[in-house]
């Protein structure tokens, strides 16, 4: 039904342009080049508001295209000699020219929104309906109106004359051209300036033919100054084609935009396609691509947390901007995800809902893939904790352990001394002597066993002094040669305790197991990784991580983002090597 509704119209249409062409023909004797010229333009305007009313219906522009292509048809009509056809189609003989910059600035969403920008529609209305109507209160016909061919002298004849005066009819004339062609189109033509400066490159693309557009109302306004103040045979024999081409494009230019949203709808129907095996971390540019916005960004709603994340699972806010535009999505009720993109397509939301539509099922993994690394993360961070807790708690136990027991038995072992040195050696009964020195022998015994564990539960010298000087303190303790070959400098106090800890199980290994007679310690940072590798040339053939004692180990490793490896063929020595992450 629609389809033969706008064929009755395109049929009106091109009625109406056969008509305009004689009368520019006969009436005005314009060139009939000139003629089918100015009656394709009108054609144009009809054709593309009809083509925008079929695709895009739900858009205004098409109407406001369709009324300037009719307008443009019937334009014509005022240099009939018919003095109806001349009065009312010279009142309303450049109401054309107040619809074609109306439905420029309404480009691409149908509405004009700026403030500005509707008010000069409201002059350019006023100024293109008052002033013709001025004009036919004072035209008598004894001198020909400036726009109209000097040739032909005769008269029309103007059903609202109050008044003749020829002066003050080309007065009116020029104030028009003046006033609207000047002053008007300059405004027109700033503010689609200021509409580009503000745009986004997104926008910026679609609104491509308003410069066609500025270009057009700039010959025009070119053109109807030098028709009305240079010479009237130049402007028609040498600015004719180039306004007249501008037109002509213009709503092709306006339609073809308006139509790029059915372009973008075939993008998005091979989204189903493209997103079937694509990885979380892809989603967010194949909608870009199919938005034809390379700025959009996927944020995953993440039930448990209450919040949104990014591909990676790491928490994200939304923009609360008007640089921005945000679509939320759901899924059975649920929020599923959030689209972040330019604000112009939200002239476009059954796009953006199409595209959302066609991801929704490589959105539901990405969401359950995002979730999944939000609780790693979380679990990441918990085992760091641990760690930083368990470093704490040793540290607590070594401070209590010297301050407290380690410190008691050394006075106790004095105490015992100075009883024996006092006692009277003539008198002194040798088994309570033997006692005493047994006793003292066995309290110093105590406490180097204590001094020892205490090196183990966390070494003073690892916090006062750095990695490099407690292992240089480790390899003096131990009954073997080690070569250390230990970096300089300090370290993040997890990285060198976590380092510390691995090379003490290493090198316990080594004495208890390898029957090794020497070891090598080499600790280096390679590509923001601390590297730390433990050898021996002992009999190999030692127990996998997950067997052995360090197994502990290894959790402690991988809590910093690290890996732990043991390669200990038989025969040929074992090597424990650590790669941490190291920040600093």
């Amino acid at each position: 039904m629609r389809k033969l509704v706008a064929l009755g119209v395109g049929g009106v249409a091109v009625a109406l342009g056969v008509f305009a062409y004689d009368v520019q023909v006969t009436d005005l004797h314009s060139p009939h080049d000139h003629a089918w010229a100015t009656v394709a333009v009108g054609w144009s305007f009809v054709v593309a508001g009809l083509v925008a009313w079929l695709r895009r219906p739900s858009n205004r522009l098409w109407t406001l295209l369709l009324a300037a292509g009719f307008a443009l048809l019937m334009r014509q009509f005022r240099y009939s000699f018919d003095a109806w056809l001349f009065t009312v189609f010279f009142v309303l003989g450049e109401l054309p020219y107040g619809l074609v910059p109306h439905s420029v600035l309404a480009y691409p969403s149908g509405t004009v929104v700026d403030r500005y920008e509707r008010a000069l529609v409201k002059v350019g209305y006023a100024c293109v309906l008052t002033l013709p109507l001025a004009i036919l209160f004072f035209y008598d016909g004894t001198r020909p109106l400036l726009t109209y061919n000097p040739l032909d002298p005769r008269p029309h004849d103007s059903l609202l004359l109050l008044h003749g005066s020829a002066d003050t009819v080309e007065v009116l004339q020029k104030a028009f051209v003046v006033f609207y062609y000047g002053f008007v189109a300059t405004l027109f033509i700033l503010l689609i300036a200021r509409r580009f400066a503000r745009a986004t490159p997104r926008s910026r693309r679609i609104l491509a033919p308003l410069l066609l557009a500025a270009v057009a109302i700039a010959l025009r306004a070119v053109f109807e100054c030098v028709l009305i103040f240079v010479h009237y045979r130049f402007a028609r024999d040498y600015l004719f084609w180039w306004q007249i081409t501008a037109f002509f494009a213009l709503p092709l230019a306006l339609l073809a935009g308006l139509l790029r949203a059915g372009f973008a709808r075939a993008r998005v129907s091979d989204l189903v396609v493209e997103l079937e095996y694509a990885p979380p971390e892809e989603v967010g540019g194949a909608l870009a691509k199919a938005l034809d916005d390379p700025t959009l960004d996927v944020a995953f709603w993440l039930p448990d947390a209450g919040t949104y994340a990014d591909a990676q699972g790491q928490p994200v806010g939304l923009p609360q901007d008007e640089a921005r535009a945000v679509t939320l999505l759901q899924h059975d009720g649920e929020p599923l995800a959030a689209i972040v993109h330019d604000p112009s397509l939200l002239n476009e939301p059954k796009l953006v809902r199409a595209a959302g539509a066609a991801a929704r099922l490589a959105l539901e993994n990405a969401q359950l893939q995002a979730d999944m690394r939000a609780q790693l993360t979380q679990v990441q961070e918990s085992r760091v904790r641990i760690v930083a807790a368990a470093d704490e708690e040793r540290k607590r136990i070594e401070r209590d352990l010297h301050d407290g027991a380690q410190q008691r038995l050394a006075a106790l072992a004095l105490q015992l001394r100075t009883a024996q040195r006092r006692l009277d050696s003539r008198e002194a009964d040798p088994t309570v002597e033997a006692l005493l020195e047994c006793a003292v022998l066995e309290l110093q015994a105590a406490n180097e066993e204590l001094r020892e564990l205490v090196r183990g539960v966390y070494p003073t010298i690892l916090t006062e002094e750095g990695l490099a000087a407690a292992l240089e303190s480790l390899a003096l303790r131990n009954p073997f040669p080690i070569d250390l070959d230990v970096l300089e400098g300090r370290l993040p106090a997890r990285v060198e305790a976590t380092a510390y800890f691995v090379t003490c199980e290493g090198l316990a290994n080594v004495t208890k197991h390898a029957r090794a007679t020497r070891a090598s310690v080499s600790i280096a940072r390679r590509n923001g990784l601390l590297a730390v590798e433990i050898a021996d040339d002992g009999v190999g053939g030692a127990q996998p991580l997950e067997n052995s004692g360090l197994s502990g180990l290894a959790d402690r490793v991988e809590a910093l983002g690290g890996t732990l490896r043991l390669d200990s063929p038989t025969g040929g020595g074992t090597r424990l090597s650590a790669e941490i992450p190291c920040e600093s």
